[in-house]
């Protein structure tokens, strides 16, 4: 681990140009923190621990945000948004969701006790770059929200222009295909229709793209389709929600998807650098390849 001289330039905050307090440390240290709380599963008090043990070892006289400070600012920060792509490729978004389980004084009990009380929890929705393998759009919402409704808040947060639109059985609803439509009018909808879908009532002269999946499976078969559609490639969306859980929630039963803020925006807050730093991860992870010869 290294803080490069330029993060270390950045450390503090810079000066205000208006009335009202003076903040001590740079959106930067903030996220720096709570990147490192993210990978290594750590408490508040216990980042702030880190992040003390870190600067005495590499020697750099830099204050140390508190757990207070931490939690505080949390509330407000700007996580980076995270990256669409290269240029204006255009992203062939992969769209799913799971169940975040929330961090409180009930998991305490069931641990300690056995205590069986309701669990509480959260739903991520969340959008996958196909071809860059990144979350590119993250969603967090109660548990009783309908996928379907999120569709336009993903594709807002998608940078560039969308080529296709590709989510289960749960997405097959008019209101997706509108909303796909207005983001982006020649963009394709993967989505399988339901057992009982029956063609519209243009079908034979004006198909639809629900309609044409019809057809699709009609002549050959739901798995023929899935094949033909491009539909299969969802599965990464699956293996990008399973990596979230393995590696932010420490891979555990116990600790699976769990997330530890205790109010809603600072649980938007935590989900957004859970979801840089995989982001990070994998761009670390991945090879520069170049064609030689």
């Amino acid at each position: 681990m290294w803080f490069s001289e330029e993060a270390i330039a950045a450390w503090r905050a810079e000066p205000r140009t208006n009335r009202g307090g003076q903040p001590w440390y740079s959106p930067l240290a903030i996220l720096t923190a709570l990147t490192l709380r993210a990978v290594f599963h750590l408490a508040l008090r216990q980042t702030e621990g880190l992040i003390g043990s870190l600067i005495r070892l590499l020697g750099r006289d830099l204050p140390v945000p508190d757990h207070t400070t931490l939690s505080r600012r949390g509330e407000t920060l700007e996580v980076p948004r995270p990256r669409s792509g290269s240029g204006a490729e255009p992203v062939h978004l992969l769209v799913d969701s799971t169940g975040l389980k929330l961090c409180g004084a009930g998991e305490w009990l069931i641990e300690k006790h056995g205590t069986k009380t309701r669990r509480a929890s959260r739903k991520l929705h969340t959008g996958l770059n196909a071809e860059t393998g990144e979350i590119v759009a993250a969603e967090l919402t109660t548990n009783d929200v309908d996928d379907a409704s999120q569709v336009g808040s993903l594709l807002g947060q998608v940078a560039g222009p969308v080529a296709s639109f590709t989510g289960d059985g749960a997405y097959d609803q008019d209101g997706v295909y509108r909303a796909v439509a207005d983001h982006q009018p020649e963009a394709a909808v993967i989505v399988p229709p339901r057992a009982t879908a029956v063609p519209s009532a243009t079908a034979a002269s004006e198909p639809t793209q629900r309609d044409r999946h019809l057809q699709g499976i009609a002549e050959k078969g739901r798995i023929g389709w899935q094949k033909m559609s491009g539909y299969n490639k969802r599965s990464r969306v699956e293996a990008a929600i399973g990596r979230y859980k393995q590696v932010i929630g420490d891979g555990r039963p116990s600790t699976r998807g769990r997330v530890r803020s205790r109010k809603d925006q600072r649980r938007t807050t935590e989900v957004g650098v859970s979801v840089h730093v995989l982001n990070r991860m994998l761009e670390l992870g991945r090879p520069d390849s170049v064609r030689v010869g």
